[in-house]
């Protein structure tokens, strides 16, 4: 008898309906084919053990299993309750008739249970899209794929449930979670805020440029400054994710198996922050089977690189054109993947390996070139992408001791969202474009024009520095978006002198 299951294939952020077609004749092998790969040929002892332990049987005839299209590689576990699911309705222990309107996906343990699976949101999505009625999936990922509207979701804990669920001997209940309730109930729950910051008024106004601008940023300070405590609160100020981009979010960690049971949607602010002893691969996606890596895990939020000269420099250098393009493309033979990768990269380093160089008490031990060296550590290209140079400098005991109530995230984020709106509303025929940070050069030289006298402080500033002609764009951005702050429409001389202060390490005293 031939019967057919259907699963899915998740290629990037999206997923490819996979036909499992099972036929039983006579003789005595089982035979997969359809480019498998080794977990998927491993499946059959996995169902012949959960099936036996489960009371059902594995049929003792020629089993052979299609996956198709059979040009595209097989890869994982999770079509274990596709395949068993078939081999049960050929073997006629499975009523088949309404087998052609589900996705079926999941890990089987040798006891019959299921194991959560990766992707369940882009298959949930495909499988609205192709027409299909429900989705049956382990229930550890049952809230994540229920988001998706219109697609029955049930979440199953045992090959029993699906065995009784089509035959009719019991009862599921689909899985429903109120999507926009969901998303606005937990929108903005960040655990720390400003408030807690005693000082550093410089660095907050820094971060709120940032925030306001989606501009890059690297903070530069002794240790103990306060440089990590300060990035770790930049998501609070950022604008709340639109319920696109929280689906999209969500998406891309689902595909990397990062969201808990209890998830449906991420509805804050990603904030990754990898060791400095992280690989290439790990950093920007890839693998046999490309996975996203944190630059992608951090698309719509924050990405934290602490101590950046200690990162390998190749690791560094593979993130420049996603900086640019704001999404990556891993290539492979047969096939290429694309991760969107828009986020806010938002760096920090001590002066010098000692730590103290600039400092305003303690004196620098680090021998003479010393400083120079550590900072060639991070290329020139790679800081130029990068908009704010901020220096960060010890807080005092008096303003550590003191009582005076700091700002809040949310009075910051209020203003930090009207700037936005108003980039939303000067890029309003580039719906891809969000925020100043995302012009082009073209566009630079249209909305950014400044007037004779900011045209002389500039071109002062460019010549003692000697910046880049990518650092002139920078400033323009930059100074754009402390009018927009200030709700101005020119961009004016204070607006320039505050963009050009905070390229720190253009300035010849960092050279050592």
């Amino acid at each position: 008898m031939l019967v057919k299951t259907f699963g899915s294939a998740v290629y990037g952020i999206q997923a490819i309906t996979i036909t499992v077609e099972v036929n039983i004749a006579s003789g005595t092998k089982y035979f997969i084919v359809g480019l498998p790969d080794v977990a998927v040929k491993e499946s059959y002892f996995r169902i012949e053990s959960a099936l036996k332990n489960c009371g059902f049987r594995m049929p003792r005839q020629q089993v052979v299993v299609n996956m198709a299209p059979a040009d595209i590689k097989k890869e994982g576990s999770s079509y274990d309750l596709t395949i068993a699911t078939g081999v049960l309705a050929a073997s006629g222990q499975i009523e088949p008739e309404t087998l052609d309107k589900f996705i079926i996906m999941g890990e089987l343990s040798l006891d019959g249970s299921l194991q959560p699976i990766k992707g369940a949101l882009p298959i949930a999505i495909q499988a609205r899209k192709d027409g299909f009625k429900g989705f049956i999936l382990p229930k550890q990922n049952a809230r994540e794929a229920s988001i998706v509207n219109d697609l029955e979701v049930y979440g199953v804990e045992s090959i029993k449930d699906v065995v009784g669920f089509f035959n009719g001997t019991s009862d599921l209940k689909p899985e429903i979670v109120n999507t926009r309730e969901e998303f606005y109930d937990s929108l903005c729950n960040y655990d720390s805020d400003f408030s807690e910051v005693k000082g550093q008024e410089n660095i907050k106004r820094a971060l709120e440029i940032a925030a306001a601008g989606g501009h890059n940023v690297i903070l530069i300070g002794p240790p103990g400054a306060g440089k990590t405590m300060l990035a770790r609160r930049l998501p609070s100020i950022l604008p709340p994710l639109s319920l696109y981009e929280s689906l999209e979010t969500t998406k891309i960690h689902s595909v990397a198996g990062k969201l808990a049971a209890a998830d449906a949607l991420v509805t804050i602010r990603p904030f990754r922050s990898p060791h400095h002893t992280i690989s290439d691969v790990a950093l920007v996606g890839g693998g046999s089977n490309p996975a996203p890596g944190e630059i992608s895990l951090a698309h719509n939020g924050v990405l934290f690189l602490d101590e950046l000269p200690e990162f390998k420099r190749s690791a560094l250098e593979v993130m420049r054109q996603p900086l640019e393009e704001r999404r990556v493309t891993i290539s492979r033979a047969k096939f290429t993947v694309d991760y969107p990768s828009s986020f806010m990269l938002v760096a920090s380093m001590n002066p010098c390996p000692c730590g103290y160089y600039n400092h305003p008490e303690k004196e620098c031990i680090c021998p003479p070139g010393m400083v120079q060296k550590y900072l060639s550590k991070i290329s020139g290209p790679l800081l130029d992408r990068i908009d704010l140079h901020v220096e960060v400098t010890p807080v005092n005991f008096s303003e550590l001791s003191s009582d005076r109530a700091a700002e809040k995230s949310e009075l910051i984020r209020e203003r930090v969202i009207r700037a936005r709106e108003i980039q939303v509303e000067r890029f309003g025929n580039r719906p891809d474009l969000h925020a100043n940070a995302q012009m082009s050069p073209q566009m630079v030289r249209d909305l950014c024009k400044i007037n004779a006298a900011g045209q002389t402080l500039l071109k002062k500033a460019m010549e003692k520095l000697g910046l880049s002609a990518r650092a002139y764009d920078r400033i323009l951005k930059v100074s754009r978006t402390i009018a927009d702050l200030s709700g101005s429409e020119e961009i004016k001389l204070e607006h320039l002198a505050e963009a050009i202060h905070f390229r720190s390490l253009d300035r010849e005293g960092w050279a050592g």
